[in-house]
């Protein structure tokens, strides 16, 4: 049977005339593509795990040394459009993502968002960054805590970054790991403690730094101990990415944020 894939046009075969019925697929509501480190191991499951019904992930990875510096962070630039544009190629991408926050940093936002554009033109650009941006202004927190796994040197440049965007850094601390696969290992038990160690009283929220991280395991326990928003960075950048891509489903679970904005 030759069947032709075509909405308007009837199939033609031996048996007769057949009209294939089409809908809008599984990811009916927004595709959405993430470009990750090459050897990101936290991301893709905790995209999966916090994306609603209608909401398509895909990923790619740029190239990557595996230790987490500002130099190697620097070198894969120009990676971050060469992998959006094996995204989906040829078919509606509606959002896409760098999936690093310490990336997002280094290279910066509008580097960031040239290189997706080169890549996957039709997609609205962010960036992990951009999304906890978005985030800490839509709850309000303009006084944070960060907890983070990096070296001294890539958190020196995030309180930079987010005093410049108009926020104020209580306190930052790392736990000055370089190795990817290392951060990805921390458990979410210890994570919950250090972020709990490092807040300050008078923080609007606490905000626990890297997708590599363990985290969005913690977030309501952590909310509900420390009487305050947390917001994580794969967290944040989901919640980015929907509200990015016009979806305003609320995702229960995963604290304030994906709750209630």
């Amino acid at each position: 049977m030759n069947l032709q894939t075509s909405i308007t046009h009837p199939a033609v075969s031996s048996e007769g005339d057949r009209i294939i019925e089409f809908d809008e697929g599984r990811h009916y509501k927004a595709r959405i593509g993430f470009v990750l480190l090459a050897m990101e191991q936290t991301i893709e499951s905790d995209m999966f795990r916090l994306a609603p019904p209608g909401v398509g992930v895909f990923f790619a990875r740029a190239p990557m040394a595996n230790r987490i510096s500002v130099e190697t962070l620097l070198a894969m630039e120009s990676g971050i459009g060469d992998a959006a544009a094996t995204i989906l190629p040829d078919v509606r991408l509606d959002v896409a993502c760098y999936a690093c926050t310490s990336g997002s940093v280094v290279i910066g936002e509008d580097n960031v968002f040239a290189q997706l554009r080169r890549g996957a033109p039709g997609a609205k650009p962010t960036s992990l960054i951009t999304g906890v941006i978005n985030a800490l202004r839509a709850i309000n927190a303009k006084r944070i805590t960060i907890a983070t796994p990096y070296l001294d040197e890539v958190n020196v440049i995030e309180r930079k970054y987010l005093e410049e965007r108009g926020f104020e850094i209580l306190n930052i601390e790392g736990l000055n790991i370089e190795n990817d696969e290392d951060m990805a290992r921390v458990t979410p038990e210890y994570l919950a403690e250090f972020a709990a160690s490092i807040d300050r009283e008078d923080s609007d929220a606490v905000f626990i730094s890297c997708g590599a991280l363990r985290s969005v395991e913690i977030i309501d326990a952590l909310e509900a101990r420390l009487n305050k928003p947390v917001i994580t960075s794969n967290q944040a950048m989901m919640w980015d990415c929907l509200r990015t891509a016009g979806v305003t489903d609320r995702v229960e679970g995963y604290g304030t944020l994906l709750r209630d904005f």
